[in-house]
């Protein structure tokens, strides 16, 4: 597995983990203490924000899991990566792509878009 899918994988680990313990020690690990995540819908800033907006989605989709779509791919400290997530073992309802700033090998900012949402979503 390249660099970029191995930080891509660890990134989505991130969202998949409904343990908040474990969650939060993956968070300390892979995001930089003053890291950013901003897309259409949400926003936060430094550890705790980020897991209260991981927390936030999986409480809206319960069930649900994010899976890395195609290959990641990245340059120096830049990251870009695309995910689905939907019902666990089921196809992805939502899809993104994510454009990332690594800073010593953690995350320093996140910046999504979102590719296809339901109207229901």
């Amino acid at each position: 597995m390249n660099d970029a899918n191995s930080n891509a994988e660890r990134y989505l680990a991130v969202w998949n983990e409904t343990d908040a313990a474990r969650r939060r020690a993956l968070i300390a690990e892979s995001w930089a203490e003053a890291a950013t995540y901003i897309d259409p819908l949400m926003r936060g800033e430094g550890h705790e924000q980020i897991n209260s907006l991981v927390e936030a989605v999986q409480n809206r989709f319960p069930g649900f899991r994010f899976e890395l779509i195609g290959t990641a791919d990245g340059y120096g400290d830049n990251l870009r990566f695309s995910w689905g997530l939907g019902p666990a073992n089921g196809e992805a309802l939502i899809k993104g792509t994510d454009f990332a700033e690594l800073e010593g090998g953690k995350l320093k900012s996140v910046r999504g878009f979102l590719d296809q949402l339901p109207e229901a979503a």
